[in-house]
């Protein structure tokens, strides 16, 4: 059973996307991935001598059933379509994803260098008011 990274990191997601995976015949996945599923994430951004272009980020989603909520059941397959919050795994990364990520932002599941979902920032949740230090030390 999944434990809601809410509970595991003590403070709300910081965004919410919809989503689609790729079909196979489009490139993207054979089987569409189970809740706990830890892509990268990519959105199209300005290079800094720090973060190139192509850079991916540690951005995972948790999946979202058709009410809203938190899918629980990690046995099975999440639907193809639909929506998840996005949880930023580094803290320290959060201040330069402020004015970046916005409503409307197209972005990708990564694995690797290959798309698998298209997807499209719908609310900002707690981006701007999470912690953007690690309390783990």
């Amino acid at each position: 059973m999944h434990e809601p990274y809410e509970k595991r990191f003590k403070h709300i997601a910081d965004f919410r996307v919809k989503y689609r995976f790729y079909t196979k015949e489009e490139g993207g996945r054979t089987i569409v991935p189970f809740q706990g599923y830890r892509s990268d994430f990519w959105y199209e951004h300005k290079a800094t001598p720090q973060i190139p272009e192509s850079s991916l980020f540690m951005i995972h989603p948790e999946f979202e059933n058709e009410l809203g909520e938190i899918i629980t059941n990690d046995a099975n397959s999440v639907p193809a379509v639909g929506t998840a919050r996005m949880w930023i795994l580094d803290p320290s990364m959060r201040p330069y994803h402020y004015d970046k990520i916005i409503n409307g932002l197209k972005c990708n599941f990564m694995e690797g260098p290959k798309r698998v979902a298209e997807c499209e920032v719908i609310e900002i949740l707690g981006l701007l008011t999470n912690p953007h230090i690690s309390k783990i030390r």
